[in-house]
């Protein structure tokens, strides 16, 4: 009885340390997904991000080379397209689910 509870315990300390492995925080700049780093419209970043977005693409963050999608709080990813951020949330491969977002000078 004694081994079932400790590698039940085991088994539970090692999917709570997997969870707590997927929370990050990233800075980098909001886009879209389909601009990433170079947006293709004429006009500001910001506005092409929000156009882009408004025809079907999803927010995104450019942390380096790389580009996460993001998934929840648009409206604060929308005030903050085109500029430098810090999202927090959970991240599964490429995509990030937001947990916050602030603005990052």
């Amino acid at each position: 009885m004694r081994i079932r509870i400790v590698a039940l315990l085991f088994l539970l300390m090692m999917a709570a340390c997997a969870l707590a492995a997927d929370q990050r925080t990233l800075t980098g700049t909001i886009t879209d997904t389909m601009c990433g780093a170079k947006h293709m419209m004429p006009g500001s970043a910001a506005d092409c991000t929000r156009d882009c977005v408004k025809g079907g693409s999803k927010y995104g963050l450019v942390v380096g080379d790389k580009v996460y999608t993001l998934a929840g709080h648009e409206a604060d990813l929308d005030k903050l397209a085109g500029a430098k951020a810090t999202v927090k949330g959970e991240v599964k491969g490429d995509t990030v689910q937001v947990a916050s977002v602030t603005a990052t000078k």
